[in-house]
């Protein structure tokens, strides 16, 4: 016997009310364009600007440290970095120490998009933790990071 439109559209609304994988999506979608707005004068993206500070570090780190810091394969990871590298904005080099794995480093204008690009970040950031505090924002942050490593490849 099948469902009936009702019991159907019942289940439907219960999905939409309770699933976290929607929620999350419709949020990370939300959050992506408000960065998406807030760097659009230095013409970055969101993506652009997380990539850009995975990368930033001490030593040049590899491809498949900041494929697995920002839970990306290494096929998106390469397409991304093409964009920033036709800018000037990223150099790709091989690792001396293993032939077939690829070092990342900022270039020097990289270096100066991502310290333009950090203070708008502060502000679309306080801009979202202003909403979050008006929940419990330490423990969403702390279950959100919980269900990242639990369920990450």
């Amino acid at each position: 016997m099948s469902k009936s439109n009702i019991e159907r559209f019942a289940t439907t609304r219960h999905i939409r009310d309770h699933c976290l994988c929607l929620k999350t999506q419709r949020v990370a979608r939300v959050l992506a364009r408000h960065f998406d707005e807030a760097f659009r004068p230095l013409g970055l993206t969101n993506g652009q600007f997380s990539l850009l500070n995975a990368i930033n570090r001490p030593e040049p780190p590899t491809m498949g440290s900041v494929a697995s810091l920002l839970a990306m394969d290494r096929t998106t990871l390469t397409a991304a970095l093409k964009a920033l590298e036709r800018r000037g904005l990223v150099a790709v080099s091989r690792d001396p120490d293993d032939r077939r794995s690829r070092r990342l480093r900022l270039t020097e204008q990289g270096s100066g998009l991502l310290d333009k690009a950090a203070p708008i970040w502060c502000i679309a950031h306080e801009e979202v933790d202003a909403l979050i505090a008006q929940t419990d924002g330490e423990g969403l942050l702390a279950a959100i990071d919980r269900i990242t490593e639990a369920l990450q490849d």
